[in-house]
């Protein structure tokens, strides 16, 4: 999930959570907003965690110098 993403899923949880006041029959608001902070939460802290890793390995390539140039 990208970070974008898991910061838009925690701005509508929030908006649901805290600041919608009506309600939807079967449907809870506040809890359908948490869940969404909550997966938004855990997209950002995924998305940043594998963003940090930086690769193990490195590839160099050498040239033999006594090998005709390439053009």
């Amino acid at each position: 999930m990208a970070i974008g993403t898991s910061l838009f899923l925690i701005a509508v949880g929030a908006i649901l959570r805290f600041a919608v006041q009506d309600s939807i029959e079967e449907i809870d608001l506040t809890t359908v907003g948490l869940i969404l902070m909550i997966v938004g939460i855990l997209g950002l802290i995924l998305g940043l965690f594998l963003m940090s890793r930086t690769p193990r390995s490195e590839t160099v390539v050498t040239r033999d110098p006594r090998d005709p140039p390439r053009y």
